[in-house]
């Protein structure tokens, strides 16, 4: 049986007892450092793991309460799948009990199991006065129907009960998919030793293997796993809602900053500004247009400017709005990711939204931006995918695709993709286009494959454009590097064949001391351009050669000039030589050898040629 791997998150107010319950679940201290030991609460974030069942394993992140420490709170807030929130008996809600609350909901946190700690110092009557409190408090939020557990992490009051409803909560909670892209926010690094460079954090989507080649975004840094750990043991692999400890070769502990990603090597690209749905609290204050605020994004933290789409002056307590969010620094976020803004001053969390798109899209003032957006968010990736390559007129390569929209797609990167419904307009358009060019250009066989491409898709690779002539087929065809409908054929006007047979025996009875060949058209009886395509009529037939761009042969004299040189096989010659053979001038001697050493019939070294 897979076992259930579940992260679960404390929450609650300074000092109301979240690491000693912790530790009285687990038997594991979370408070790892010597000032956390001193002062008697959590500065940054502690953790610990529990086996509840032989197929429930539960990895806590014990966050601080304190006002200061938030900001590390919320570093290991993104990966939290429960939350154990945490109310002391004694005090009741407090500030940063109602502040954890709703970082929980506005990240989308689904499920949680409610601790009624320090149950021992209170009387009955006072323990049920908070009980009503908290019902209060949770009423029609993701808590509302969660269980209430009064304990003791002292006496051990009510532990083994807590520790069922955990487990109970784990095992109706929607595990992380170990399918996807990995993705492992950084929050803590650090040097190992024996191991070196130790980075930890909880995986929250896809799996790792040691050895992996991995990228530590946004510094672009490409790194190898030397090893890694699951809940503190050696593994192999990490999946996703495991709590991983990654060692990582070719890097100091020191270059690597929480806030940090490492995924997938060269899959995504960090950004600065992305499209999301902003909620604000109703405790905060109207959040006005271009408004600077700290953002929060997995376990990263920088500073943002809130652009309201809609142009909006401000944003009202409570409401919701489509924004462009801008970035001071570089951030790995994808679709679909949630996040956390603070106040600058005073530091208070008043929002938090949903990354719609990472694709920093240019609006028009026609455009349905809140549409679009929506449509963005209410799908998942395979539909975001589906929407963004729509909407790209040229296509996009895989590899493209997959970064702005999260699309867990393992084929060829480099393959261009473009939307079935663009290439059945653009199909109409090749036929359209070839059949104007026919009515323009009777004489010509078609349109050249690049000259269609210039004015159809331009910017898309050649196998893009190729994929929409093979959805035009069979009404379109493709003769080498031309393009024609199936139906065209090339019929010449009287005046015409009389000037196909005029060009045609004007070469034939020149043999090798051919004409120039704008003397011969003008000769032909017809007009310059009309004359020009008899002229590519008969180099096409095969009719007439093009030696050079000056010089055309009739067809009978190249075949004649070719077997009187390869009759000397073996010989080696010069210019002179070839001249005397031919009977013709320096001025046609050059081209015709170039023409032969093209065709294998000759090999040139230094001044002299050799008949193959």
């Amino acid at each position: 049986m897979a076992a259930r791997n579940v992260i679960v998150g404390t929450a609650g107010h300074i000092d109301h007892g979240k690491t000693s319950l912790v530790k009285a679940l687990t038997g594991t201290d979370a408070d790892r450092l010597s000032e956390e030991k001193r002062r008697g609460i959590t500065i940054d974030l502690g953790f610990a793991h529990l086996r509840l069942a032989e197929d429930v394993r539960i990895g806590f992140i014990d966050v601080p309460g304190h006002e200061r420490f938030i900001r590390n709170m919320l570093a290991g807030a993104a990966g939290i799948d429960l939350v154990l929130f945490v109310i002391s008996a004694e005090e009741s809600i407090k500030p940063q009990t109602r502040e954890h609350f709703e970082i929980c909901r506005m990240l989308g946190v689904q499920a949680g199991v409610i601790a009624l700690t320090k149950a021992d110092l209170v009387d009955p009557d006072l323990l049920e006065l908070v009980r009503m409190e908290v019902d209060e408090f949770v009423a029609g939020s993701f808590l509302e129907a969660a269980p209430r557990v009064a304990v003791s992490s002292t006496t051990g009051q009510g532990i083994p009960e807590l520790r069922r409803e955990l487990e109970a909560a784990a095992r109706a909670v929607r595990q992380k998919s170990a399918e996807g892209w990995f993705r492992l926010p950084v929050d803590r690094a650090f040097t190992m030793k024996g191991f070196g460079t130790v980075a930890t954090g909880t995986l929250i989507s896809g799996s790792l293997r040691r050895e992996q080649e991995v990228e530590l975004y946004p510094a672009g840094r490409r790194l190898r796993v030397r090893g890694l750990q699951v809940y503190g043991e050696p593994a192999d692999r990490a999946i996703a809602g495991e709590r991983t400890a990654v060692n990582l070769a070719d890097i100091e502990a020191g270059e690597i900053e929480r806030g940090m990603v490492l995924s997938e090597a060269g899959r995504f690209s960090p950004v600065r500004v992305f499209d999301a749905r902003v909620d604000l609290l109703p405790s905060a204050k109207a959040l006005k247009n271009n408004a600077p605020v700290h953002l929060h994004i997995g376990s990263a933290e920088t500073e943002a400017e809130v652009r309201f789409l809609d142009r909006r002056a401000a944003l009202k307590p409570g409401g919701s709005a489509w924004a462009r969010m801008a970035l001071r620094a570089p951030v790995l976020a994808l679709p679909g990711d949630r996040f956390i803004i603070r106040m600058f001053s005073p530091v208070t969390t008043i929002g938090g939204g949903l990354v719609a798109d990472i694709s920093a899209r240019k609006y028009k003032r026609t455009d349905d931006v809140a549409g679009r957006l929506a449509a963005l968010l209410a799908g998942d990736a395979t539909t975001r995918a589906a929407l963004l390559l729509a909407e790209r007129l040229n296509g996009v390569s895989r590899a493209g695709l997959i970064s702005i929209s999260g699309l867990y797609d393992t084929g060829p990167a480099g393959a261009w993709l473009i939307d079935s419904q663009r290439v059945a307009a653009l199909k109409e358009q090749v036929i359209v286009t070839v059949r104007q060019f026919h009515k323009a250009n009777t004489l010509l066989p078609g349109i050249p494959k690049q000259d269609l491409k210039s004015r159809l898709l331009p910017d898309a690779p050649a196998e893009a454009f190729q994929r929409v002539l093979d959805a035009a087929a069979p009404e379109v065809v493709q003769d080498a590097d031309v393009v024609r409908l199936k139906t065209h054929r090339v019929v010449l006007k009287v005046d015409e064949e009389q000037a196909r047979t005029t060009i045609e025996l004007a070469f034939e009875r020149a043999g090798l001391a051919t004409p120039a060949v704008g003397e011969v058209l003008k000769a032909s009886g017809i007009e310059m351009v009309r004359a020009r395509s008899v002229l590519q009529i008969l180099l096409r037939e095969g009719k007439l050669v093009r030696v050079s761009e000056d010089l055309v042969l009739h067809a009978a004299a190249c075949r004649q000039l070719r077997q009187e040189v390869a009759s000397r096989a073996g010989q080696r010659f010069g210019v002179p030589e070839f001249k005397e053979w031919t009977g013709i001038s320096r001025k046609y001697a050059i081209p015709l050898l170039e023409y032969l050493d093209r065709e294998h019939v000759t090999s040139r070294d230094g001044d002299q040629r050799r008949v193959l």
